[in-house]
């Protein structure tokens, strides 16, 4: 199968960011059925120094206590009280800092996430839905069926029905970075180029 090590995300959290573009996500549903997409675009925040990291300046609540774990943590959390959003804990244990998963192309049973989705197969979906399929956090956790519930899994353990495995990565000239998304009220770190995708 082939998934990342510990090591892989026990690293700088720039570095993860950019080389999880291209890797797989598997999910195995209920059932034991495994979906997968190919992961197209992250976000880095590291908690020392990021004002838009949940975690700034250390700031432990129960909340963020999942971003203090060992690295290759899923870190999942709800925006907006209906959006979960998926993250990779990365850097050494006690250090809050992750990659954001922010979008991703299916590449296994996509019938299935298109369902999760939508009420209906991918042949099925309208243009629209086929531009706004993965193409945000919220949309991929909707997608893979990811709730609170996988919240501080660990993603080198395959039988907790979540990881990741190495993909395809991509050409560093195919590999685009800027601004994150979402986070203005960040002050200097709004500006920071954190933000990967293909």
């Amino acid at each position: 199968m082939d998934i990342l090590t510990r090591d892989f995300y026990a690293r700088d959290t720039l570095a993860v960011a950019r080389d999880l573009l291209g890797r797989e996500i598997v999910r195995v549903l209920e059932g034991g059925t495994a979906v997968r997409c190919r992961i197209t675009e992250t976000e880095a925040y590291i908690g020392r120094l990021d004002k838009a990291c949940h975690a700034y300046g250390y700031r432990r609540t129960s909340r963020t206590e999942t971003l203090f774990a060992r690295p290759g943590t899923a870190y999942l959390y709800l925006i907006y009280g209906m959006y979960h959003c998926l993250n990779f804990v990365t850097e050494e244990e006690g250090e809050p800092a992750a990659v954001l998963i922010r979008g991703a192309v299916p590449t296994e049973n996509g019938d299935i996430i298109a369902k999760n989705r939508f009420g209906c197969k991918m042949g099925s979906m309208t243009a629209y839905q086929r531009n706004n399929f993965l193409n945000g956090p919220g949309k991929l956790c909707r997608g893979l069926d990811l709730t609170r519930e996988q919240n501080g899994l660990d993603l080198t353990e395959p039988e907790n029905g979540l990881y990741i495995c190495r993909g395809a990565p991509p050409k560093p000239s195919e590999i685009q970075t800027g601004r994150r998304i979402g986070i203005d009220y960040a002050e200097e770190a709004a500006d920071f180029p954190w933000r990967f995708y293909l």
